[in-house]
């Protein structure tokens, strides 16, 4: 059982309550049973971590007030929106002979014992607490289901449990599952889907095809151009040539005519 420190409080207006948490301690109430409501606090260092696990809440804790010890039980946290830290905590005082409704944990054990989860199987968890039904003397801390000889396609259902003296489900009309083992999903690719990709890369090796014959185009075209620009001074010689002879051949026929 959980030992708690707590010291009664008379801190009562925001500002008060607010210098106590930034002195490090958290405001908390407790009630329940013939006693009046008492106002307490707690040193954040000793309960921040008890906070934090999943029994806390189903945990019965002796608080020590002041040198008084009592029994008590959280039945409520309420945290800060911007740092998610604990800022009150409400806890009740558990009457001897009394019965309490709780939500207990479930912890699963023997997993390397399943034959079921050897094979390749899933644990699919339907319920991660239970609500239970239990005196005041006989809480349970957790319920242990085990998953030893458990096969594929198997129920592990809240008749499967041992549950402490006393304690019992608080739904009542059906046996209700906790969890079951089940076989793995697998996600097979069709083969269509592989051809359709591999037709839909050979048009972009084409492309690419494509995209280098225009460049060849380009090379003829620019070799043609050249070709002819050669030929083109050529061309000028030869006119120039036939010019000059026509020019001699008309001086010729002036001299003749002369003579």
């Amino acid at each position: 059982m959980n030992i708690l420190k707590a010291t009664k409080r008379n801190s009562e207006s925001t500002g008060q309550v607010n210098k106590l948490r930034s002195s490090g301690f958290i405001p908390a109430v407790l009630y329940g049973g013939k006693k009046n409501n008492l106002n307490i606090s707690i040193k954040k260092l000793h309960v921040e971590d008890l906070i934090k696990t999943e029994t806390f809440m189903s945990k019965v804790v002796d608080l020590n007030i002041d040198g008084n010890s009592e029994k008590v039980l959280p039945r409520d946290i309420s945290y800060d929106p911007i740092s998610d830290e604990a800022i009150h905590i409400d806890f009740m005082r558990i009457l001897e002979g009394s019965k309490l409704i709780l939500e207990i944990p479930v912890k699963f054990i023997n997993s390397d014992k399943s034959p079921g989860l050897k094979k390749g199987g899933v644990l699919n968890i339907v319920r991660r607490k239970v609500e239970l039904k239990c005196p005041a003397e006989n809480i349970p801390n957790e319920i242990v289901v085990d998953l030893n000889n458990t096969e594929i396609n198997t129920s592990l259902k809240i008749s499967s449990v041992n549950l402490p003296e006393n304690v019992v489900p608080t739904i009542a009309d059906r046996d209700f599952v906790i969890a079951t083992v089940v076989a793995p999903t697998i996600l097979v690719e069709p083969e269509k889907t592989e051809e359709v990709t591999a037709e839909g890369e050979a048009p972009a090796e084409g492309s690419v095809e494509g995209d280098a014959q225009p460049e060849e185009g380009k090379e003829k075209t620019a070799k043609t151009s050249d070709d002819k620009a050669k030929a083109a001074p050529s061309d000028k010689g030869k006119d120039t040539k036939s010019s000059d002879d026509k020019g001699k051949s008309a001086n010729k026929e002036k001299d003749t005519k002369k003579k």
